[in-house]
């Protein structure tokens, strides 16, 4: 797909992947849209970018989804890409007691949330020429990372879906891909796990999305850059022994 001059919306566009998404498909020569949850960080993001289109919204959140569309439809009714971005990841000890009321909420926000917003946009994206759905999920839908049990789990169920909905939409105009990026530097990554991840090398942010943009002109399905490939072959040939070395990177949380 020719990406210059489309009209697209990227999830959790405030930081990280996300936002770094949205800079480098503006200077392509497309109107970007971006929805985050907290109003200061999108005034931050319009400061920082200049003529980008800001949605406060929660896609956790399914009356919010509901609005969001409303809106969409009435102010950019010919939207053309849908990048479902927005996540969270947690380090989570199983064995703790947990907080029931959060215990699921990666589920929430990186599964349920694109499963809801794909299914109110696609209306959208069906009258396009030529549209695309972009589901940011992870290497480690492939192989999971213990310490993120349900960041896994939710990205594992992203990729599923994304699977079935390419299927689904074969003959339409509308193209599935799946971004599955391997450890990427973002505060999200380094925040979360900063102890278990001293000396562990990311791929920077920029990098990742040059993958990603050329992947998503080359119409590829699946774009698998840097160690995300090698976990793609790994879960084949060897996922018992891939997740045994993965786990050693770190423990849970006491």
């Amino acid at each position: 797909m020719k990406l210059t001059g489309k009209t697209i919306i990227v999830t959790g566009g405030t930081r990280g992947i996300g936002l770094e998404l949205a800079k480098q498909l503006m200077a392509l020569g497309n109107t970007v849209l971006v929805t985050g949850r907290d109003a200061v960080s999108l005034e931050a993001v319009r400061e920082v970018l200049p003529g980008i289109h800001t949605f406060q919204s929660d896609v956790s959140d399914p009356e919010q989804i509901t609005l969001l569309y409303q809106e969409l439809s009435s102010r950019f009714p010919t939207l053309d890409i849908l990048i479902n971005n927005a996540g969270v990841m947690r380090n989570i000890n199983l064995t703790a007691t947990p907080d029931l009321n959060k215990l699921t909420s990666e589920i929430a926000i990186g599964l349920s949330g694109p499963i809801l917003l794909t299914q109110c946009l696609l209306h959208l994206l069906q009258k396009r020429p030529e549209a695309m759905i972009v589901n940011v999920s992870s290497g480690l839908a492939l192989i999971p990372f213990a310490i993120a049990p349900i960041y896994s789990a939710a990205k594992a169920g992203l990729h599923a879906y994304t699977r079935c909905l390419r299927t689904q939409l074969r003959h339409s105009n509308v193209r599935v891909v799946e971004l599955l990026p391997p450890g990427t530097e973002t505060l999200l990554f380094r925040r979360e796990f900063e102890n278990e991840m001293k000396g562990q090398k990311a791929m920077p942010v920029d990098e990742l999305v040059r993958h990603a943009i050329r992947g998503m002109q080359d119409d590829e399905q699946e774009i698998r850059p840097g160690l995300t490939k090698v976990l793609g072959l790994m879960s084949r040939i060897a996922p018992e022994f891939m997740m045994a070395q993965i786990a050693k990177m770190a423990v849970p949380k006491p």
